[in-house]
C-alpha cells in the first residue's frame, strides 16, 4: 500500500519505528491542501495536518507499507481518534501515484496549538532526508515551537533524531 507521509513520518526512521516494512518510494507533492501544525495531539500539542486549501501544494513523502502493518500505523496515528485516511493524488518528478493520507477529523483541530520542538525537528529532519525543495523547508522552519515539558519523551526524540543523523535539529 502507498502512503504520503506529510509530516513526523516522513523521517524514515520514525515511520520504520511504528511499521517496520515501510519503504520511501518517491518524493511529492498532493495539490490543493496546506499544512497546518494544529492537530492535537494526545500529548497537548499541535501535529500535522493537511487542510484543503486551492492553490496550495502539501510535499512529503511516499512510502510503501505492507497491508499487514496497516493497523499499527493507524493506532499510531489514532485513526478515529485525531485522523482519518483519505486518499490523495501525488505527483512525483517522474510519475504520479494514489496513496492514502491522514487528515484531523475536525474536532481534534485548534489553531491555537504548537507543535514540540522534537516533533518540529523530525518534521524538519523527513524534509532535509528526502531533499524536499529549500523554499518549503524554510517554511516548515518558519513554524514555532516549545519546548515538551516531559524530559524522557524529549530524550526519546533526541535519540531518535541523533540515529537518524540529524543531532543539529536536535531541541
Amino acid at each position: 500500500m502507498l502512503y504520503f507521509g506529510y509530516g513526523s513520518n516522513m523521517l524514515t526512521a520514525r515511520l520504520r519505528a511504528r511499521v517496520p516494512s515501510a519503504v520511501p518510494r518517491m518524493s511529492g507533492t498532493v495539490s490543493g491542501y496546506h499544512l497546518r501544525f494544529h492537530k492535537r495531539s494526545r500529548d497537548g500539542s499541535g501535529k500535522c495536518n493537511i487542510v484543503p486549501a486551492e492553490g496550495d501544494v502539501v510535499h512529503g513523502v511516499v512510502f510503501e507499507v505492507t497491508a499487514a502493518e496497516l493497523d499499527a500505523l493507524d493506532e499510531a496515528e489514532q485513526r478515529g481518534r485525531g485522523y482519518e485516511r483519505c486518499e490523495v493524488q501525488v505527483r512525483g518528478e517522474d510519475a504520479s501515484v494514489t496513496a492514502f493520507a491522514y487528515e484531523a477529523q475536525p474536532a481534534y483541530i485548534d489553531d491555537a496549538l504548537l507543535p514540540y520542538e522534537w516533533y518540529h525537528a523530525l518534521v524538519l529532519a523527513g524534509a532535509r532526508q528526502h531533499g524536499l525543495p529549500a523554499p518549503y523547508v524554510d517554511q516548515l522552519e518558519s513554524v514555532r515551537s516549545y519546548p515538551d515539558p516531559d524530559e524522557e519523551r524529549r530524550r526519546r526524540y533526541r535519540a531518535l533524531l541523533d540515529e537518524a543523523g540529524y543531532p543539529l535539529l536536535n531541541p
